[in-house]
């Protein structure tokens, strides 16, 4: 079941609907991930009940593709062998008509990078998940867009803005939050193809998730396995409880 356009009221059915559907279909994600947070990500998917693979060898990496039903392409740690990676996955893509989502991470740093990420939005990515600074050096028509500010999360496409203000601080302390965002969006992205609500629904639920964790956690050491059984266990009641959603 997809968000009518802004229809509030069938919240939190449609991003339960969304979830439930992530775990009983268990969508394959193939991660061109920063190789810091690798980890994170593929434990983060398991636990939600997507199946995560990670290689990024230009010998097998549309092989992976084509197997998958989602792309996610993080340009965290990049160099060239994975930038043809990247261009490989995104033909597989492409040719096969699933789901992408790209992260321009750090392409605030470098101006190669950030002209890596402009060419890649000309590729036509499913969404693009960026903090506000990356955004900002970004041309991006027509696009779903999931921007994250820290404080309030905002999904905007075709002239409309979800924003989400779940969420906790602590995400903020540990390595790869951000990128496991990118992530759950192209699992839920492979199960529904209403692209803006399918993005504003993951990233309610990993909001939702991350407060969930903050309750046992007493720092970020024991926040991160907190989130991962949080998204484990995370239910509708949860979702309906804790929903911070305008449009």
């Amino acid at each position: 079941m997809s968000m009518p356009a802004g229809n509030w009221a069938d919240l939190p059915q449609w991003p339960t609907s969304m979830l439930e559907r992530v775990r009983k279909q268990a969508p394959r994600v193939h991660c061109l991930m920063n190789t810091v947070v690798q980890k994170l990500v593929a434990d983060g998917l398991s636990a939600l009940g997507a199946i995560p693979s990670m290689t990024s060898s230009t010998e097998e990496v549309q092989d992976f593709a084509r197997k998958a039903d989602a792309l996610v392409v993080n340009l965290g740690t990049l160099d060239k062998q994975r930038r043809e990676a990247i261009g490989l996955a995104v033909d597989v893509a492409a040719a096969r008509e699933i789901p992408w989502v790209l992260d321009p991470a750090h392409c605030d740093y470098s101006p190669p990078r950030a002209r890596f990420a402009q060419d890649l939005l000309q590729r036509q990515p499913t969404a693009l998940r960026a903090n506000a600074a990356e955004y900002g050096l970004l041309t991006v028509p027509d696009r779903v867009v999931a921007v994250e500010t820290g404080v309030v999360d905002h999904i905007s496409f075709a002239g409309q803005t979800i924003s989400v203000a779940n969420g906790d601080p602590l995400m903020a302390k540990v390595t790869g939050t951000g990128c496991l965002s990118g992530a759950v969006i192209a699992a839920f992205l492979a199960v529904d193809d209403d692209r803006h609500a399918a993005t504003a629904a993951a990233m309610l639920v990993l909001g939702v998730a991350a407060e969930k964790a903050a309750l046992s956690a007493s720092g970020p050491g024991s926040f991160e396995p907190a989130l991962l059984d949080a998204l484990a266990a995370l239910d509708g009641g949860d979702i309906l409880e804790r929903a911070k959603v305008t449009g």
